[in-house]
């Protein structure tokens, strides 16, 4: 496969930079509405979120020149905020100065190259199948925030009454945006979010549902409703020696662990999907894109937030056409006015990126079809990675059974060559990520 990436137009890969953004900006009141459980100021937290979003998705537009956005990771923010924080007793700043360290750990990896050979060590299988399990993850993303999917204590899980109008609503920018695709409508998944924020108006102003839009009068005269001031409490106020006492050393390994196969599942992930490989078949500038996720880990406890990380949400973008690094660049340049403007945030609700979510979804499922199904001790450990990414709400825990499946199978059935040196290495950070506790 040559290295050139497609010949793109400007126009579509700003039209994916805005479509990634509007798929990733619930981070920005997400993130600060988790942290602040931690003790962390809300304000401070948001402030440190946008920064981190802002300068890493344009570090890996420029430097690593791939068309994925960078922020704090879920499930790392509930790690720091429920596991360290509140279950470990660990102050705040002090959690923060083992963010930083985790990310000078990743550095380290990252400089030696060691994380490149990770990657390169993951069996072509399993890449197929962490890509369809991406997809199927963001898909139930997609179903949840549109309450399309809901729990229910007798099936875990059940569809929901179809007499709801967030339901309703998002069936429609469902089908709406499905038939935009499916017509190559250039822009069809950004327009579909518009028109489907559009739709919700109604669910906002006749049902006062807080998920939906509520585009009330005070919202569009006073200017004080839409301004907030950024928050810089938070910046520089970790706590760097008292991060490394021994005793916290299994949190930094945490914070590291889950974040390196986060990241990596998504790199090999979102280039399988989106043909963005080099000649090997590994993702497009590899060692660039991970030493940007590393920055990333690092600057977080620097500016006051959990780590940050490659986003799957960058899939959107990806389908909407962008291939290059200027769908990350606009996409970060998105955050920024967000520093002053975190109320218009509600303008865009779930509902609206919801529809998006799903269709990503599908179009990350087509390279499952490549994996050989007819040969189990390949199809077994692929079929493991692809269903625990969905079913265990973790990307991190279809990636780690993925390969411990494998490398078991293959060594029981004689097949130990198959496993190479670097699998090896990776299935001792699988055991170390899941003896940490998360």
């Amino acid at each position: 496969m040559s290295t050139t990436l497609p010949a793109v137009s400007r126009r579509t890969e700003i039209l994916a930079g805005i479509s990634t953004f509007l798929a990733t900006m619930y981070i920005i009141v997400v993130n600060p509405a988790i942290l602040s459980q931690a003790g962390l100021p809300f304000s401070g937290v948001l402030t440190a979120t946008v920064l981190l979003s802002f300068f890493c998705s344009l570090m890996m537009g420029l430097y690593a020149r791939n068309p994925i956005v960078v922020a704090p990771g879920m499930g790392l923010n509930a790690f720091f905020t429920f596991t360290a924080v509140k279950g470990m007793g660990i102050q705040p700043e002090v959690a923060l100065g083992a963010v930083f360290w985790a990310g000078v750990l990743f550095l380290l990896l990252s400089v030696l190259n060691i994380r490149s050979a990770i990657v390169r060590a993951i069996p072509q299988p399993l890449r197929y199948a962490v890509s369809a399990g991406i997809g199927l993850f963001i898909t139930l993303i997609g179903f949840e925030n549109a309450k399309f999917i809901v729990a229910n204590p007798a099936t875990l899980v059940s569809i929901a009454h179809f007499n709801d109008p967030i339901v309703l609503t998002f069936i429609f920018g469902l089908l709406l945006t499905s038939i935009l695709v499916v017509r190559d409508v250039p822009g069809a998944i950004i327009i579909g979010i518009v028109l489907t924020t559009v739709a919700a108006w109604p669910i906002g102003r006749l049902w006062g549902d807080a998920s939906a839009v509520n585009f009330g009068q005070k919202t569009l005269v006073n200017f004080q409703s839409i301004w907030a001031a950024p928050d810089f409490s938070l910046l520089g106020k970790l706590d760097f020696m008292g991060s490394l006492s021994w005793s916290l050393w299994p949190v930094i390994f945490a914070f590291a662990f889950t974040d390196l196969f986060d990241s990596l599942s998504t790199f090999v992930g979102v280039a399988e999907a989106g043909g963005l490989q080099d000649a090997d078949g590994n993702p497009h500038n590899l060692n660039r894109s991970l030493l940007t996720d590393a920055v990333s880990t690092t600057l977080a406890g620097l500016l006051g937030t959990s780590p940050g990380t490659a986003y799957i949400e960058s899939a959107v973008g990806i389908a909407q056409g962008g291939r290059t690094g200027l769908t990350a660049i606009v996409a970060g340049c998105c955050f920024l006015p967000f520093l002053f403007l975190s109320p218009l945030l509600s303008v865009i609700p779930a509902i609206a990126t919801a529809p998006a979510l799903v269709l990503v979804g599908a179009f990350m499922m087509k390279p499952i079809t490549r994996i050989a199904w007819g040969q189990l001790d390949d199809a077994l450990p692929a079929f493991l990675a692809l269903v625990l990414i969905p079913f265990s709400y973790s990307i991190t825990q279809g990636l780690i059974w993925g390969f411990l499946s494998w490398t078991v199978i293959k060594v029981a059935v004689g097949k130990s060559r198959e496993v190479s040196l670097g699998l090896w290495i990776v299935d001792v950070f699988c055991v170390l990520a899941l003896t940490s506790g998360h």
